[in-house]
C-alpha cells in the first residue's frame, strides 16, 4: 500500500472500538421480499414535508457556484442538527458485469492478518451528524460532473463498480473521502467449503485490488439472499474473505444485503462476520430502496416487532438489526448504504410504473415533494440525509446511480449532480 494509504490505513485503527464503545443484466420484476407492510396513520403529504429545515428546495434555474472550491479541504463551518426522523425500503439493480482479471499476483501475501486495536478515530470515519452523508454510486466515469461532483462536494463516501481508475483521482481531489468498491461477481453460489470459496474468490480478484489502492473498503457479493438456511454459510464465507483480503493488506465490506432482507432472525446468523469484520477494520453495506417515493413504508413493522416510528421495512431498516442485535452485543460495526434511492422493481407498491427516480417524478410532485421532478427528489434525499445523520454509526449513503448504461437510464442522477453538490454545501 501507498504511504498515503498506510496513513489512511493507521489512522482508523480506532474505528471499532471507539464506535463500540459510543453505543446489473436488467432482471424481470421480482416480488417483493419484505413483509407485508403495516403502515402507521400517516399520510404521504404529511411526510413529504418532513424535510430538513436547514434545507431550502432548489429551483429549476439554480446553478453551482464557481467561486466555490471545497478541494483545498479546508476546515467545515457549524451546521445545524437536523430535526427530521426518517426510516424506508428497496432492492437494487446489478451493474453489466466486466471479465475479471486473472494475472497471478506477484506480491507476497502477509502470513497472518493484524487485527485492529485502540487508536483515535480520524475525522473521516466519524460519521459526523453536522456534515451531509449524501453520495453516489457509480458505475462507469462517463460523466464529467461525477468528478466535478466530488471537487465540490467532498462527499463522505463514494461507491465504485468495475471502473476504477478514477478513484485515485478521487482520492487526490478528496482525500478525507471514504473509497468503496466492487468488481461484479456473477457466480454467487453457496456451495462446497465457505472458506475455501471465499479463498478463491478473493484470488481471483486480487490483481485488482493490488492494482487500485486508493480503495478503502472491498465489497464481495452484491444483493445476497442467504435466508435462514444458508446464512451461517454465508457468515463463514464473509469471515474468511475478511481474513484473506487483511493478509494482503487490504480490509473489508461485508454483506451487501439487498433492499428488504435479511430478516431478523436470519441476520443473527450474520452477527459472526460482523465480529471478524470489527476485529481486522471492516465495516457492513447494505441497500436501501423504496418506490414511489422513499417515505414508503416509513414506520412499519418486520414480522414479530412492534411498529417504531423511526424504522421502517425497506429505508431504516438498518435500525433494526443495529438496535435489536448489534447494539445490545456491543458490535456497532460503521455502516455504508451502498445503493440508495428510489426503485420500481419493489412489489405491492402504490404509484405508477417505473424503475428508477425520474419515472415517479411527476408522482413525487403530486405529493407535495416539490415543483420539479428534480427538486422532488432531492428533497426526498435530503430527508433520508436527514435521519442517517441521527445514527453516528452509519458513515453516509450512495445513490443508484451515475454514469449508468444501457437499462440503467432511469435511475441517472447525472444531471441532479450540480444540485446534488449543491444541497451537500448548504449544510456545511
Amino acid at each position: 500500500m501507498p504511504a498515503t494509504k498506510i496513513g489512511k490505513f493507521l489512522l482508523s485503527v480506532g474505528l471499532i472500538l471507539l464506535l463500540t464503545q459510543a453505543a446489473c443484466v436488467e432482471q424481470p420484476a421480482l416480488p417483493t421480499l419484505v413483509s407485508p407492510l403495516l403502515l402507521p396513520q400517516q399520510s404521504e403529504e404529511v411526510a413529504a414535508f418532513a424535510v430538513p429545515p436547514t434545507f431550502t428546495p432548489l429551483g429549476p434555474t439554480a446553478t453551482i457556484d464557481p467561486l466555490l472550491n471545497f478541494a483545498d479541504n479546508a476546515p467545515l463551518g457549524p451546521t445545524h442538527t437536523p430535526t427530521v426522523t426518517p426510516i424506508l425500503p428497496s432492492r437494487t439493480p446489478t451493474p453489466t458485469p466486466t471479465p475479471t482479471p486473472t494475472n497471478t499476483p506477484t506480491i507476497t501475501p502477509i502470513p497472518s492478518a493484524t487485527p485492529i486495536g485502540n487508536g483515535p478515530l480520524p475525522p473521516y470515519l466519524q460519521g459526523d451528524p453536522n456534515r451531509s452523508k449524501l453520495s453516489i454510486h457509480v458505475i462507469f466515469n462517463n460523466d464529467p460532473r461525477i468528478m466535478t461532483f466530488v471537487r465540490q462536494a467532498q462527499p463522505a463516501v463514494i461507491k465504485g463498480v468495475d471502473d476504477f481508475g478514477y478513484l485515485a483521482e478521487v482520492e487526490r481531489e478528496s482525500p478525507n473521502t471514504i473509497i468503496i468498491a466492487r468488481r461484479d461477481e456473477r457466480s454467487q453460489e453457496y456451495v462446497g467449503n465457505p472458506e475455501e470459496e471465499a479463498r478463491k474468490f478473493v484470488q481471483s480478484q486480487l490483481r485488482q485490488y493490488q492494482l487500485n489502492p486508493a480503495v478503502d473498503f472491498w465489497e464481495g457479493w452484491n444483493e445476497p439472499d442467504p435466508g435462514l438456511e444458508r446464512m451461517a454459510w454465508y457468515a463463514r464465507f464473509e469471515q474468511e474473505r475478511v481474513r484473506e483480503l487483511a493478509r494482503y493488506g487490504f480490509r473489508a465490506a461485508i454483506g451487501g444485503f439487498a433492499t428488504g432482507v435479511p430478516e431478523i432472525d436470519e441476520f443473527a446468523l450474520f452477527i459472526p462476520a460482523i465480529e471478524t469484520a470489527m476485529e481486522y477494520g471492516g465495516i457492513l453495506t447494505l441497500h436501501e430502496y423504496s418506490a414511489p417515493v422513499m417515505t414508503y413504508g416509513y414506520g412499519s413493522a418486520l414480522p414479530g416487532y412492534p411498529f417504531h416510528e423511526d424504522r421502517g421495512t425497506l429505508t431504516f431498516r438498518y435500525r433494526w438489526y443495529y438496535e435489536e442485535l448489534l447494539i445490545p452485543r456491543g458490535l456497532v460495526i460503521p455502516l455504508v448504504i451502498t445503493e440508495a434511492g428510489i426503485d420500481g422493481i419493489i412489489g405491492n407498491r402504490p404509484g405508477p410504473p417505473g424503475k428508477g427516480w425520474s419515472d415517479f417524478q411527476q408522482y413525487a410532485v403530486q405529493q407535495g415533494w416539490g415543483r420539479t421532478g428534480d427538486e422532488a427528489f432531492i428533497n426526498q434525499l435530503a430527508w433520508y440525509d436527514a435521519g442517517v445523520r441521527q445514527d453516528d454509526y452509519v458513515l453516509g449513503f450512495t445513490v443508484f446511480t451515475a454514469g449508468p448504461v444501457a437499462q440503467w437510464g432511469p435511475y441517472d442522477v447525472g444531471p441532479l449532480l450540480p444540485k446534488m453538490a449543491d444541497y451537500i454545501r448548504s449544510q456545511e
